[in-house]
């Protein structure tokens, strides 16, 4: 496994006490006792902006991912996570930022917010399946990372996470030692060929190419369909019915 020789003094000490901490601390601390298997390390850059992308199975999968990146990671995390000092202090610890969730100005806040870090060249850890695959299945990615890369011109490195569910399972208050999860990153993809941001097809390339990327690494079976809660009413499921991009 390689060192973790990472981060610059100036780019730890701009995160903060809390994260520098975490990242010299609590990351090796966390491979030493739950041995992740750790793949393709070489193929994440270790500076400038990049978008690592990745499969979504439980909610240990935005610790698993900073734990096995070469260098500091950010990711959204809600902002009412971040209200008690204990949990703001781990939050902070993993590289998480807070965000307002929910549809609407909340996601345009959010993606505003994940482009800001790119264009200081942070790295951020993206689903675009939205949420959780609660049956294991892969699920179709929605627009928001596609947009976020051709708007910024970051690459995109696909992730593969397996067994990241049989560490943590959903309800689960703390990881199992039992079970080893493998966290495998892919070659970068440049996806500036498709096009523009503006171009809807453009996105629609770009995070097929991405979803495929992460298939190839995961191994997950796919659901051909969106991972979203069932429509209720009328109205919704007409929505839903409905060709529309997801972001």
């Amino acid at each position: 496994m390689a060192s973790d020789g990472d981060a610059t003094p100036a780019s730890v000490t701009r995160m903060g006490l809390a994260y520098a901490f975490g990242r010299r601390v609590v990351a090796p601390l966390a491979r030493l006792v739950y041995r992740p298997r750790i793949e393709g390390r070489e193929h994440v850059p270790r500076d400038g902006p990049v978008i690592l992308a990745s499969n979504h199975l439980s909610f240990i999968d935005s610790i698993a991912i900073p734990v096995g990146a070469p260098r500091p990671v950010h990711f959204l995390a809600k902002s009412s996570y971040f209200d008690k000092p204990a949990s703001r202090w781990f939050f902070t610890a993993i590289g998480a930022v807070p965000v307002q969730r929910g549809a609407g100005q909340a996601a345009l806040d959010a993606l505003d917010q994940q482009r800001r870090l790119l264009e200081e060249g942070s790295a951020v850890a993206l689903y675009p399946e939205g949420t959780r695959s609660l049956d294991g299945r892969l699920y179709k990615g929605r627009t928001g990372v596609a947009f976020l890369a051709l708007q910024t011109g970051a690459p995109v490195v696909p992730v593969g996470l397996i067994g990241t569910a049989e560490v943590m399972p959903v309800g689960a208050r703390m990881p199992s030692l039992r079970h080893r999860a493998t966290v495998r990153f892919g070659t970068p993809l440049d996806l500036s060929h498709h096009g523009p941001a503006t171009s809807g097809r453009a996105r629609r390339l770009a995070t097929d190419d991405i979803m495929s990327a992460i298939h190839a690494l995961s191994g997950q079976e796919l659901a051909g369909a969106y991972n979203e809660a069932p429509a209720h009413g009328t109205i919704e499921r007409i929505k839903q019915a409905l060709p529309h991009e997801r972001r």
